[in-house]
């Protein structure tokens, strides 16, 4: 099989190295690069200290228009810096794009000089990420959440409010240091941020009105920081009128296929999902709510996992490939 050259963007933060841990493993991939503005000339490994003894790449700070060719760029930048970067930098659209920032999820803002960027859900867009050159991968709370709701949005189920309580892991403030993310804060300590106005509830609303357009409820989140460094729980509920059962047959019928989402008949934990691609649901019906519990780890189907699987999906390989991860289990 002809490996697929892949190159990526931003490779010292979380997102980028999840990206060369999982892409230096994959039997489909040849990892070209690892492009980064700040660490070049720097061994890999000496920015991600657990890849010591599994590669011997070098960062690389070379002009863009002078790196190899690859077939698959991954940009694992901030937000507003992957719109930044296709202004700076001619990239053909011989080269697939999977954007792991926010710039081309919301439509209309999903073009840019000739890139069309899908949104990189797969359980909702498989087909379209299959006929992809460019993928817009979702946010880590958007997954989480979209998970839990999409299988009544996509039966025109959602019909009031939708109340939202997530604690996310510390990975998810990204690498640059900020007053909440230092240990000594972030240690024995549970927080909220961005009360009703977290900036994926634009991505959740998207998703339910593109099956319920006239949708004109509200989605009340309240995000909470967690002690712990990867991860994210979600407890989410609205207004159902059916039984448990009716709910659960709603879910297995729509995840049947699903390669990594999965409904679980007993309550669910992190550590399921940490250190895996898998998104585990829970339901519980009670008094005219259904309650979904949603879990995912933040870092890998809430961002580089997630990316991975689209690159399987749009260069005809199995989803699944070098994305068969082990949880933590202890």
């Amino acid at each position: 099989m002809e490996k697929i050259r892949v190159g990526i963007i931003g490779g010292a933060g979380y997102t980028g190295g999840e990206a060369v841990r999982l892409l230096i493993n994959h039997p489909g991939v040849e990892l070209a690069y690892v492009h980064s503005n700040s660490n070049g000339g720097n061994r890999v490994s000496d920015v991600h200290a657990d890849l010591l003894g599994d590669t011997e790449m070098r960062f690389v700070d070379t002009p863009i228009g002078e790196l190899p060719a690859v077939d698959v760029m991954f940009l694992c930048v901030g937000h507003g810096d992957a719109r930044k970067f296709l202004e700076a930098n001619h990239i053909s659209e011989d080269v697939r794009i999977i954007d792991l920032s926010q710039d081309f999820r919301i439509a209309p803002e999903t073009a840019m000089d000739g890139h069309e960027f899908v949104y990189g859900l797969p359980e909702q867009n498989r087909e379209a990420i299959k006929q992809a050159r460019n993928i817009a991968n979702p946010g880590c709370f958007a997954t989480c959440l979209q998970l839990a709701l999409l299988p009544l949005a996509a039966k025109g189920l959602i019909r009031g409010d939708v109340h939202v309580s997530a604690t996310t892991g510390s990975t998810g403030a990204g690498q640059k240091l900020a007053a909440t993310s230092h240990f000594s804060w972030r240690a024995n300590n549970l927080s909220t941020y961005k009360v009703f106005e977290h900036q994926h509830l634009r991505e959740v609303g998207q998703m339910i009105r593109l099956f319920e357009p006239a949708y004109g409820g509200a989605v009340n989140f309240i995000p909470y920081r967690g002690d712990f460094t990867r991860g994210i729980i979600a407890s989410v509920y609205t207004d159902f009128a059916g039984t448990l059962e009716e709910a659960q047959r709603i879910y297995n019928d729509y995840y049947a296929s699903a390669a990594f989402t999965h409904v679980s008949e007993r309550p669910i934990s992190l550590k399921q999902v940490v250190n895996t691609n898998k998104c585990l649901v829970h339901l519980t019906v009670h008094e005219g709510k259904l309650l979904v519990m949603s879990a995912i780890d933040n870092l890998l189907k809430g961002a580089s996992g997630q990316a991975v699987q689209n690159m399987n999906l749009m260069c005809g390989l199995p989803e699944t490939m070098g994305l068969k991860l082990k949880p933590l289990a202890f």
